[in-house]
């Protein structure tokens, strides 16, 4: 007499059904995980240019004068963002500056009373690209 043999398990077709299901998964998944980091450099970027102008305005109480300077105002930019600063000349006194991250190719960029610097619009109002 024969033993039955027992067939336990998961079928090849099975098996390929599961990988095609995971495979559109990641298909939906990953450009959205890369959407959610281009936002997250956006908001580094534009963080630190509303710091800057803060900085900048205390820097301003004391000194009656803006500064390019970071360390003399105490702002430390994020980890992978550069920051430029461009004094106006006066009158009135005034700086502009933009950012970039290493994560991007958007640039940001903020003026207060100095000539527009683009891609900002509004005084005060940091806007990227």
């Amino acid at each position: 007499m024969k033993t039955p043999i027992n067939r336990n398990g998961f079928t090849l077709i099975e098996l390929l059904v599961v990988v095609v299901i995971i495979g559109v998964l990641a298909t939906i998944a990953i450009p959205k995980f890369s959407n959610t980091k281009q936002k997250a450099h956006m908001a580094a970027m534009k963080s630190d240019l509303r710091n800057l102008v803060t900085a900048e305005e205390a820097y301003f109480a004391d000194n009656t004068t803006y500064t390019s300077a970071q360390a003399a105002m105490g702002h430390n930019s994020s980890t992978g963002v550069t920051l430029t600063i461009a004094l106006a000349a006066g009158p009135p006194v005034g700086y502009n500056a933009t950012t970039t991250h290493t994560g991007t190719a958007e640039t940001c960029a903020i003026y207060i009373q100095a000539p527009v610097t683009a891609p900002a619009v509004n005084e005060g109002e940091p806007r990227c690209t």
